[in-house]
């Protein structure tokens, strides 16, 4: 029953509230026509009551009753006054209609109410409905009972077709009512279907446009404000996938430019089992490298921030300079030897923040690549400098863009990622990565990160 009732049931909203706005309509009318009816055969009974009393009231005159036995009056509009009239002296049938038998239903109905006394009245149901009513005529020494018959028919045939005529009624306005409320309700929801198809092609396309710029009704307003805010985080979503996308691409590159390079070297001629096994070992380093960046991505991707830790610095620092085999010189310093230096941050992490910048560094030095790192109140800074051209003033303000680069045309490759991805990971863990534009000649970049 339930399955058959779920598939009656409309499924689209305008559907479902055209369907409620009829049951409510249904509901209404059935209630305002049973009412309507109800009243109106109570009025046409009590016309019909009236009408009786009057006709009775008119027999009435024509009785005498001042003397020891009820006498009836020759009028001249007796044979009028006779017609479904009944006279009787206390439950004794003086008079009666001449159409009629004593035992006939409605002469049953008629002795019914004498035998009542008083003023009362009745309907008689059969093939001929009648309305009776009895009036008692009192006089000085006897007393009379008149009862007067009306047929109902014509009154129930105005009733009936009240009722047909009202029904006819009801069903034209629920029609209406139905086709108005599909009506509204599909004008109504046309600018919610409107704003659905905008969010889905502005969704796909990342626009930058939004609903909150138009002006709405309140409840659209609302609707338009959440799906600003839903907009809003699929693009967070885009940009963030895209980042990531770019990061790893871009983290990924250099450690598999090695293992090519590696494999090219070792095919190029052959190679002694010491040249095979430095191979290995080469291949296998840009592998776990490629694994910790993957790891340190993905991580500071699902978590948002960084896992504590602690890292040496110099250890970092040199195995950094030494996988770089950069045809410039590469310098490692630290400000204030013997003192440890440890930095609040995983070593994955170390490697992820000071990689791009020395990558920089090397790509752009003329011959010289300087890594100094020193502490300074509870945090670790590390300077990575270089002798090259610089950063342009007129986009050193750019530099931290994702994607921006300089001169893409400098012969350089790049993607413009590794700068905003190191300060980004510096950031994640509470630290800071800088440019000094006061630095001549060439570029210096400054991490800053906690003390370990």
């Amino acid at each position: 029953m339930s399955s058959v009732f779920s598939r009656l049931v409309p499924r689209t909203l305008r559907g479902r509230l055209s369907l409620v706005a009829l049951t409510a309509a249904t509901l209404l009318m059935v209630i305002l026509t049973v009412a309507f009816n109800t009243v109106i055969r109570h009025r046409l009974q009590h016309q019909a009551d009236d009408e009786l009393h009057t006709r009775g009231a008119a027999v009435a005159t024509t009785i005498d009753a001042s003397g020891p036995a009820v006498r009836v009056l020759e009028t001249a509009n007796d044979r009028l006054l006779d017609t479904n009239v009944w006279i009787y002296t206390g439950t004794r049938l003086l008079e009666q209609p001449p159409s009629t038998t004593p035992h006939s239903a409605l002469a049953r109905a008629a002795a019914t109410l004498v035998r009542q006394g008083g003023t009362h009245c009745l309907t008689a149901d059969g093939p001929a409905p009648a309305r009776l009513c009895s009036l008692p005529v009192s006089g000085s020494q006897s007393t009379a009972t008149v009862v007067t018959a009306l047929d109902l028919s014509p009154y129930r045939s105005s009733a009936t077709t009240l009722l047909l005529a009202s029904l006819c009624l009801d069903a034209t306005m629920l029609a209406c009512t139905y086709l108005l409320t599909r009506l509204a309700v599909g004008r109504a929801l046309r600018p919610v279907g409107t704003m659905t198809d905008q969010a889905t092609q502005w969704s796909a396309v990342a626009s930058e446009e939004r609903f909150g710029a138009v002006r709405r009704p309140t409840e659209l307003a609302r609707l338009g404000a959440s799906l600003d805010a839903l907009l809003d985080r699929i693009r967070a979503v885009l940009r963030r996938e895209q980042q990531l996308t770019g990061e790893l691409s871009h983290e990924l590159r250099t450690p598999l430019s090695r293992i090519i390079a590696e494999l090219d070297w070792w095919e190029a001629r052959p190679r002694s089992a010491a040249d095979t096994e430095a191979t290995h070992e080469v291949i296998a380093d840009a592998a776990r490298s490629m694994r910790s960046i993957c790891d340190t991505l993905l991580d500071d991707a699902r978590q948002g921030t960084t896992a504590p830790g602690t890292a040496e610095v110099m250890a970092t620092l040199h195995r950094l300079a030494a996988s770089l085999e950069a045809p410039v010189h590469v310098t490692v310093d630290a400000h204030g030897a013997g003192l440890p230096l440890e930095a609040g941050v995983q070593a994955a992490l170390l490697e992820r923040i000071v990689s791009p910048l020395l990558a920089n560094a090397v790509r752009y030095a003329a011959s010289h690549v300087t890594v100094t790192a020193r502490r300074e109140s509870g945090a670790v800074r590390i300077d990575v400098g270089d002798d090259g051209p610089g950063v342009p003033e007129s986009f050193a303000a750019q530099l931290f863009q994702p994607g921006r680069r300089a001169d893409p045309d400098d012969g350089h490759g790049g993607a413009g990622l590794g700068l905003p991805l190191a300060r980004r990971l510096a950031r994640s863990v509470g630290g800071e990565v800088t440019y000094d534009p006061g630095h001549r000649p060439g570029a210096r970049f400054t991490v800053r990160l906690p003390a370990g």
